[in-house]
């Protein structure tokens, strides 16, 4: 047992020899604060995940709105969307965290101390308002290029507007916007990114802290590189299976067959 420990002693010296002076990074400092990172992940998979979850609620009957252009209610959407799409998040973000607060009335409403003075809510709420935008759009152009027939067949059902649009265009336009909404989750994980400056610990707020803390040029931005590119390729394959299942029956016989 002691041999079996001294070696297993030679073995990490021997790596914090190799990692601090012939490695172009020092991956064993990395590895003593990957829990940091960790840590970090969670809060990035938080604030994404659950804007996009409030965003797409929101979306879907915006994007109603705004495939129908229902009266006033559709200049107002479009108001929405258009500001939100048209200013970057980063804008957006501190506008809600530092720019509300600026204001006794807020300071002094009953949403002050638990939700619009904490960084984490301020970042959903920016996060959510930004993504229920860009989903509302790609939404409505799904919503309307509906295929034709489709439409045909649930009036010649019998179908009532609000029927129709329930099962049967909402469904066909959630499946043909598979496609752009993997591209906005992967857009909304990249910038969550934002979170990090307004003091949140997600995955580049912690590789920040640790080029900080060590006097390091990069290493805290490698991992969070790293990391981020690997829940990019986890999202694209879940999507891949998600379009393959769903989205099968509009691709050419011999694309399908190959």
């Amino acid at each position: 047992m002691a041999t079996d420990g001294t070696t297993e002693t030679q073995i990490f010296d021997w790596l914090v020899l190799v990692s601090e002076n012939y490695s172009p990074i020092d991956f064993m400092l990395i590895g003593e604060n990957f829990d940091r990172f960790l840590e970090g992940a969670l809060v990035t998979l938080e604030l994404t995940f659950i804007a996009l979850a409030l965003g797409a609620i929101i979306s879907i009957p915006l994007a109603v709105i705004r495939a129908y252009k229902y009266p006033v209610l559709n200049t107002i959407v479009w108001a929405y969307t258009y500001t939100f799409r048209g200013t970057p998040l980063l804008v957006q973000t501190y506008l809600i965290y530092y720019g509300l607060s600026q204001f006794d009335a807020v300071r002094e409403s009953f949403l002050w101390d638990p939700i619009l003075s904490s960084a984490w809510w301020c970042a959903i709420i920016a996060f959510t308002l930004n993504t229920a935008a860009y989903t509302t759009e790609f939404l409505r152009g799904s919503i309307e290029t509906t295929p034709l027939g489709e439409i045909e067949a649930a009036k010649a059902a019998g179908m009532s507007h609000n029927t129709m649009i329930r099962r049967i265009v909402l469904p066909s336009a959630f499946r043909r916007a598979l496609p752009a909404y993997s591209n906005e989750i992967i857009f909304m994980l990249h910038g969550s990114v934002i979170a990090s400056t307004i003091t949140l610990q997600d995955i580049l707020g912690v590789g920040r802290w640790l080029n900080g803390r060590y006097y390091l040029a990069y290493e805290g931005f490698i991992t969070a590189a790293v990391m981020y590119a690997v829940l990019v390729f986890l999202i694209a394959a879940v999507f891949k299976r998600a379009e393959t299942r769903w989205l099968s029956h509009l691709r050419p016989r011999e694309a399908a067959a190959r």
